[in-house]
């Protein structure tokens, strides 16, 4: 098996990860950055969002699993202690794979044909650079309202607990094939309306946002950010890949909920 240990970069992180790297190649496995069949992220959530992102191109043929060495993390669940076990499993046990639905953003532009696709494990977030975000949404081809306020997440079931929790939007369970979409800061006033709650879309439902006003969009693809003016429309839904996680023991989410904002 061909595999690659990716880490934070601190001191605890690096430690473990050439540790890790040791271990599997005593086993007999083989470290290959560029086509690994499993990737070992070291650090916290941030850093397997990293991991994600530089093998979302391959997503079909590697899985993932990660090791947290801060605070209990949604993608991370083996500690540091248990480094030597993990090894043993991947090396010995075959392991199972659970698939976590994907974000598909298309960002198209005016004044040309082209458009950009990108996939986001946590969120999109739809922002302007000063004032207020415009917008027209559409739903299933149909309007659904114009938004006036800071700006928008769509976020996937797994990223339901990073921004968008933040925004009052509901958890979802990661089987739930959705994305949800939450406001920043609406307008609502006798003049602007817009729904004022989080909205859950099932798979096969596509959101298209237009920005109606003339500024800088910024545009965030989990930790990506970008800066554009000639924004057309910003489709989003749930896509065709997945990520896949290589699973040698249960990890319940909702106890990763419960351990994360509520506690023992």
């Amino acid at each position: 098996m061909k595999f690659f240990v990716t880490s934070r970069g601190d001191e605890t992180s690096e430690a473990l990860r050439k540790r890790a790297e040791e271990y599997l190649t005593d086993f007999g496995l083989e470290l290959d950055e560029q086509e690994p069949e499993i990737v070992i992220s070291v650090g916290g959530d941030g850093t397997l969002l990293h991991a994600f992102h530089s093998y979302s191109h391959r997503l079909d043929d590697t899985s993932f699993v990660g090791v947290h060495t801060g605070h209990l993390g949604f993608y991370a669940d083996w500690k540091p202690e248990e480094i030597e076990r993990l090894v043993i499993h991947i090396a010995k046990t075959p392991f199972q794979i659970v698939e976590y639905p994907l974000l598909e953003v298309v960002v198209r532009h005016y004044g040309g044909e082209s458009s950009d696709r990108y996939l986001a494990l946590n969120e999109c977030t739809l922002k302007t650079m000063e004032g207020s975000l415009v917008a027209n949404v559409e739903i299933k081809g149909e309007l659904f309202e114009t938004f006036r306020g800071d700006g928008l997440c769509i976020s996937t079931p797994s990223g339901s607990t990073a921004y968008n929790k933040a925004l009052n939007g509901a958890i979802l369970h990661p089987s739930l094939e959705s994305l949800q979409i939450a406001e920043m800061a609406s307008i609502n006033n006798r003049i602007y309306r817009t729904i004022g709650s989080p909205l859950i879309l099932p798979q096969h439902h596509t959101t298209l946002i237009k920005p109606l006003n003339d500024v800088d969009m910024q545009i965030t693809i989990d930790h990506h950010s970008m800066v554009d003016k000639k924004i057309k429309s910003i489709q989003c839904r749930v896509a065709e890949e997945k990520i896949r996680f290589a699973r040698f023991r249960p990890f319940p989410f909702w106890q990763r909920v419960k351990e994360s904002f509520i506690g023992d």
